[in-house]
């Protein structure tokens, strides 16, 4: 079975590598690891091996991964200053944008698994304790950090029973889990899957992505444009919408009264797409990135186009209700920023991969749809006082009652607050 996952990562490569004459997103990933132990080489220099300066190596699939690892490399920083944090990341999606990551002392892509990079990988960083956030399961890498017997956990992992794990021909990949000395779950389910298959070093530690959505409001973050455009005026903030998001919220729209203002960020923020985004509500919408003064004052101007990466999670600051993109394709995004400043959350049905989902929705704070008369009739029920207060509420009520993950995991670690 070794030899069988170990063509199939090299049978990828060769893939990414002629996709990278097509696609720029393929030809980042192979042009960031192609000096990669020279690159770890010269980190070594500038960051030398000593004594009390503990090193610690956090894995990221991608942005959505960092986020959650975020909150734990910011306490390691604060309460363990000298720690030397060596951050990875596997998609170009999330070293692009976090390549420049302060609180990282340094940050590379991971090189593909194979027995020959693991094994020198680990001979340069030579971490102490290595930790991987969510969705991470490499064989090579684990089972060197196995044999070399550094301290490996898994952290907010999530687990469902149609993973490969729990079948029946899963065996080799149970092993990768058991490469793990503890493994940090998001729930129960995913503690009495463990055990189904004789894996009892779990906690329950929650998703840490709360830790960090929790200090957002307190950051203060404010865009004096935005506040300008919203004025005193009842706020709908969508968040990372994709086409079919944006043809549904075209027909429901109007169920808002006309006081209200929307602000869309837009998931894609391609000239093409936001052209598109202009020519279905045309006349009534402006650019982030053009809005003066004019623009505010127009009375016809309901909707601003957000137009950059970056401002969205401070955003539902304006808002009085949100809704989520992606869930009318893979799947919706991040529900937790805007349930931070107690805005209930509206989503597409593509929501069953999403623990935080699932529980707003039981608990009151969330709201799925499947059409555009859905949307209108969720927009009318949180238009009345009464409902909306409670859906705020059990929306906020959510992110106090499952902070902490953070902590718990730190004190593992062994590091204190």
């Amino acid at each position: 079975m070794v030899l069988l996952y170990t063509l199939a990562i090299r049978l990828y490569g060769w893939g990414i590598f002629v996709a990278s004459f097509f696609s720029e997103k393929a030809k980042l990933w192979i042009e960031g690891r192609k000096n990669w132990e020279a690159d770890l080489s010269a980190f070594n220099e500038r960051f030398p091996f000593q004594d009390g300066h503990q090193r610690i190596w956090v894995h990221c699939a991608s942005l959505g991964e960092f986020e959650q690892g975020r909150p734990l490399i910011e306490f390691i920083k604060s309460n363990a200053p000298n720690t030397i944090i060596i951050l990875t990341f596997f998609s170009p999606s999330g070293y692009e944008i976090r390549k420049k990551y302060p609180h990282a002392d340094g940050i590379f892509y991971l090189p593909l698994d194979s027995r020959s990079n693991a094994k020198r990988f680990l001979q340069l960083v030579k971490p102490d304790k290595v930790i991987f956030v969510k969705y991470e399961f490499w064989y090579h890498y684990l089972n060197a950090l196995q044999q070399a017997k550094i301290p490996t956990i898994i952290i907010s992992a999530i687990f469902r029973t149609e993973q490969i794990f729990f079948k029946t021909y899963g065996g080799f990949f149970r092993k990768i889990l058991r490469s793990f000395d503890h493994l940090f779950v998001q729930d129960q389910s995913s503690i009495e899957l463990l055990a189904s298959i004789n894996i009892n070093n779990t906690t329950k530690a929650g998703d840490t992505r709360i830790d960090r959505v929790a200090q957002i409001p307190k950051e203060g973050k404010h865009f004096v444009k935005v506040a300008e455009f919203v004025g005193k005026a009842p706020c709908l903030v969508v968040g990372s919408s994709w086409s079919p998001d944006e043809a549904i919220l075209k027909e429901a729209l109007p169920t808002l009264p006309e006081n209200w203002k929307v602000i869309l960020a837009p998931h894609d923020i391609s000239e093409a797409h936001i052209a598109a985004i202009e020519k279905r509500w045309a006349g009534e919408v402006q650019r982030y990135s053009s809005l003066d003064d004019k623009s505010i004052d127009d009375a016809a101007i309901r909707i601003l186009i957000i137009d950059n990466i970056g401002m969205l999670q401070s955003l539902y600051r304006y808002g009085r209700i949100a809704y989520i993109g992606g869930g009318f394709g893979a799947g919706i995004h991040n529900t937790l920023e805007p349930i931070t400043f107690g805005l209930p959350v509206i989503f597409g049905p593509k929501f069953q991969k999403f623990e935080e989902a699932k529980q707003l929705l039981q608990q009151g704070g969330g709201f799925t749809i499947s059409s555009a008369a859905d949307l209108k009739d969720t927009l009318r029920l949180l238009l009345e006082p009464e409902t909306y207060e409670v859906a705020s509420e059990r929306a906020l009520d959510y992110i106090h009652k499952n902070q902490g993950g953070t902590v718990k995991i730190a004190q593992y670690l062994g590091l204190k607050s």
